[in-house]
Formats: structure tokens, sequence, C-alpha cells
């Protein structure tokens, strides 16, 4: 009973999310797995690895297809999930940590990005 009380609990606290809101929760998650990569890389828990990777390029495939094309800065966005994208793949195969840190420190910068503008856009209301 009470599992089913906090999944309605979130599936409610998703559902009244901004966009904004919504986006900085999938970057937060997408952090969350890359760094949970890193940590299961220097484990050489290759499972673990393996699916974090693949949350992060799926969580990045999803942030691409949900994005409104008719901003200039979608094409930008596009290009740069694109190249996350690869290189999460390099990633996966070679079971490198180098990529994987500069996607992480990119996706951070994307990430605070994200959450200033929100903060300016709520601060401007």
């Amino acid at each position: 009973m009470e599992m089913r009380g906090f999944q309605q609990y979130k599936e409610q606290s998703i559902n009244t999310m901004t966009q904004g809101e919504l986006l900085l929760l999938l970057y937060d998650e997408l952090v969350k797995r890359l760094t949970q990569a890193e940590l299961a890389l220097g484990k050489e828990n290759w499972p673990l690895f393996e699916a974090s990777v693949q949350r992060g390029i799926d969580i990045i495939n999803y942030l691409d297809q949900t994005l409104d094309k008719r901003y200039p800065i979608s094409a930008n966005l596009t290009q740069l999930y694109e190249y996350f994208t690869y290189e999460l793949g390099r990633v996966k195969i070679g079971r490198r940590n180098d990529p994987l840190t500069h996607v992480k420190s990119m996706v951070n910068e994307l990430r605070e990005a994200f959450r200033e503008a929100q903060k300016n856009g709520e601060s401007g209301k």
C-alpha cells in the first residue's frame, strides 16, 4: 500500500512540474547516470557501467526528440545531443573515462545554463 501511495505522489509531482522543472530533472538524472557510469568504470562493474551509459544515451535521445524545432537553438542542441550520443557510444565500446568525463562536464554546463535561464524566467514574471 505504501509504495502505491508513493507512486501516486511521484506521478502527481511530475504532472504538476513546469517544462523548465522537467528539463532540469532530466538533466539531473543524466548527470547522475554519467556519474554512476564513472564509478562503475572505476570498479570495473561492466553491467552497471553499460546500463548507466545506455540510460544516459536514452535520456539524451529523449531530450532531442522533445525539442521544439521552431526555435533556432533547437538545431544547435540537436547537434550537441548527437555529439553526446556519439561520444557515449565510444565510451561504452572503449570503456574509457576521458570522453565520459568530457561529456559529463559539458552536460553539467548545459544544465547550469538551463537552471540559470529558468531562474531568470521566473524572476521576470
